[in-house]
């Protein structure tokens, strides 16, 4: 995160977030060692259109995503939702808790993001480490249940 200047008008887009300050300017990266053998690569990749060329690399070999959304702009979620589909890459929601930003029912956004059923979505507060981990492990929990037995 990095102070938000002049020269990110007209290239940022603070529609609903208009008291932001801090803005995205690279990609994050993290390692968490389940054991020995089993090592999960996380890739945080900002939602700005102009960092989508970042995503394509991602998608190439990823498990899953976890599409963390803001209700105060729930709008740009769409491109990065409507990506991962297209890519066939499973992903579960999760809806960012912001003091003062919008409660909507889980019913009402899973509409409102056209979201099948079997998606899971989770509420999370991103700033915090064992919200986080749920989230983390509602992905983990999905691609299990989408998992095929082998024989």
């Amino acid at each position: 995160e990095e102070t938000m200047t002049q020269a990110g008008v007209g290239v940022d887009d603070n529609a609903g977030v208009e008291s932001k300050t801090a803005t995205t300017v690279a990609m994050d990266f993290g390692r968490i060692s389940l054991s020995e053998e089993l090592i999960l690569y996380l890739f945080g990749t900002p939602g700005q259109e102009r960092f989508w060329f970042l995503w394509n690399g991602l998608f190439e070999g990823a498990l899953g995503a976890v599409v963390l959304i803001d209700t105060r702009r729930l709008q740009v979620s769409f491109d990065v939702i409507g990506r991962l589909e297209e890519r066939g890459v499973p992903f579960v929601v999760a809806v960012n808790t912001f003091p003062g930003a919008p409660h909507h029912p889980v019913e009402a956004l899973r509409r409102a993001l056209d979201l099948p059923d079997e998606v899971p979505m989770i509420d999370c507060d991103a700033r915090l480490r064992a919200s986080s981990r749920d989230v983390l492990m509602t992905l983990m929990r999905y691609l299990h249940s989408l998992a095929v037995p082998l024989t």
